[in-house]
């Protein structure tokens, strides 16, 4: 059977726990969070919660995180920033469903709020406007975006009414406010119901 590094064989998840909160050498700590960074880049809190569940002590759970943020190895801005980016480009959500995810994996009210502002104001210099009327901004450049994603599974269905039903569904699934899913879906539906669409196809 494989076993996680430090796992002792026979050693129960309780006793491993008991015998982490045991340790007091930081370099074990600070391993052990960096083990966790190794999958992906993390928000401070998730590794300080990652850390205290495995059952090291809090004390030294804090010396790990200050210790990954003096080396730069964490940085909730950086995080957050590439968050965003990294959903932008590969799972469109709205602005709405980025701030609850942003708020479970710790990161702050302002800090968010700063880089949702970021993410709005690169969408008005790069010509997509400000947000600030439907078919501007970023939420409708990733509702777009969503939608051509799934174009091929939503032009499988035949029936007109339910193929707007099923993209407006979907938008509203990941957040996206009602005059927002409605103008995408519109947007989607006639472009796919364009003559040159189908040629270029």
């Amino acid at each position: 059977m494989h076993r996680t590094p430090g796992q002792r064989r026979g050693e129960s998840p309780q006793e491993r726990r008991e015998r982490r909160a045991g340790i007091d050498n930081p370099d074990v700590v600070l391993n052990a969070a960096a083990r966790f960074l190794e999958v992906r880049s993390r928000s401070v809190d998730e590794v300080r919660r990652h850390l205290t569940r495995a059952g090291y002590r809090a004390e030294m759970a804090e010396r790990a995180v200050a210790r990954l943020i003096e080396l730069g190895m964490l940085d909730d801005a950086s995080f957050a920033r590439t968050w965003v980016e990294s959903r932008d480009r590969a799972r469109p959500r709205s602005e709405t469903a980025l701030r609850r995810e942003l708020a479970l994996k710790g990161i702050d009210r302002e800090l968010a709020a700063e880089v949702l502002g970021e993410r709005r104001t690169g969408a008005a210099t790069s010509g997509r406007g400000d947000g600030d009327e439907v078919g501007d901004g970023p939420d409708m450049t990733a509702a777009e975006r969503l939608l051509s994603r799934r174009g091929s599974a939503l032009a499988r269905i035949s029936d007109p009414r339910q193929r707007r039903q099923r993209a407006y569904s979907l938008l509203a699934r990941n957040g996206f406010d009602p005059d927002v899913c409605r103008e995408a879906t519109n947007r989607f539906l006639t472009s796919a119901q364009d003559p040159a669409n189908e040629s270029e196809a």
